[in-house]
């Protein structure tokens, strides 16, 4: 295969999850083989509180991540968000394991993959294999340089607010 690649990029809140569902739901109506992690936010009182980690292929969702309270050396972390180790491991599995299949989700990509090395890296080569039809990847605006370079011959997709 030599699959298509769609970046789909927003700031927080503007449905890019949502929208990746929603194609999932397309590609399953249509037989498509899904694999990859979708990265739904965790709600409590209409706070997000944290991020899970959905495995497209068998369903099983673990925590991946809560707001960040205290620094804990060597976990991995963001300025907002604290990374359960044991989910990024798992989550780094399902990528080598994801590729061939028809739609590959990578929800999302960020600067713990682009500039650390960390978080989902596993996905990196799953993307470059273009063993699917078609790929969605999350990227925030701030790293669309880097993804333009990156993959240049990718779609990129930029979502407006929902309203």
């Amino acid at each position: 295969m030599d699959g298509e690649l769609w970046i789909i990029s927003g700031e927080i809140g503007q449905g890019k999850t949502r929208w990746c569902e929603r194609l999932i739901q397309l590609a399953r109506e249509a037989d498509w083989q899904v694999s990859g992690v979708l990265s739904p936010g965790v709600f409590q009182e209409g706070y997000k509180v944290g991020i899970e980690a959905l495995d497209l292929r068998s369903g099983e969702r673990r925590l991946l991540a809560r707001r960040r309270q205290v620094n804990q050396a060597g976990l991995i972390h963001t300025r907002e968000w604290q990374f359960e180790t044991e989910t990024v491991e798992w989550g780094n599995t399902l990528f080598q394991q994801a590729a061939p299949c028809d739609l590959l989700v990578v929800d999302e990509i960020g600067p713990l993959e682009l500039e650390q090395g960390r978080g989902w890296s596993a996905a990196l080569p799953a993307i470059e294999s273009r063993a699917y039809r078609l790929a969605l990847v999350v990227i925030r605006p701030a790293l669309l340089p880097y993804a333009e370079k990156w993959q240049p011959q990718a779609v990129i997709m930029v979502r407006k607010p929902v309203k």
